[in-house]
């Protein structure tokens, strides 16, 4: 696969727009191991392999166990995720495919016993930003397989897809 374009380069000033986005939902208090399991089972559902080999690196460097992130996709049928974890992650696929039909009363009810009103719009932004990355990187092909791991000061400054 080759890049089509290198968007940082094209139009810098809505990537650093996009990146102060990026930094306030990383740094909006919502736990940064819930934060990646969002930006991954996003990514697997919009199938954007640079920002899934992306956040599946930056989730282990973080301590999160490979069990889990191999059965991220099949989450909900799985002992491994907790119950807030599992409300995050159906709002996640719920906001990402909201095209396919409304949220359901009920799985925000749900996102309700887990998340204050601050947290589920601050959860909303993450996927938000996700969608926003994965389809950056997956229209410009950005190819995957070269990030590493740096330090989460950098992430916001030189790594985003």
């Amino acid at each position: 696969m080759n890049q089509r374009l290198d968007y940082r380069k094209i139009a810098p000033d809505g990537v650093s727009a996009f990146r102060h986005f990026q930094a306030y939902v990383d740094q909006c208090g919502l736990e940064h191991s819930l934060l990646e399991l969002v930006k991954i089972r996003a990514s697997q559902i919009n199938g954007c392999a640079f920002c899934l080999d992306m956040h599946t690196k930056s989730a282990r460097a973080a301590g999160e166990s490979e069990h889990r992130l191999y059965t991220l996709s099949a989450w909900r049928d799985t002992p491994f995720f907790s119950a807030r974890e599992r409300a995050a992650l159906a709002w996640a696929e719920a906001v990402t495919t909201i095209a396919n039909g409304p949220i359901d009363d009920s799985l925000y009810e749900d996102v309700r016993r887990y998340f204050s009103e601050k947290e589920i719009v601050d959860l909303t932004f993450a996927v938000i930003a996700i969608n926003g990355w994965n389809r950056l990187a997956i229209s410009c092909r950005i190819p995957p397989g070269n990030y590493q791991r740096i330090q989460a000061a950098e992430l916001h400054g030189k790594a985003t897809p």
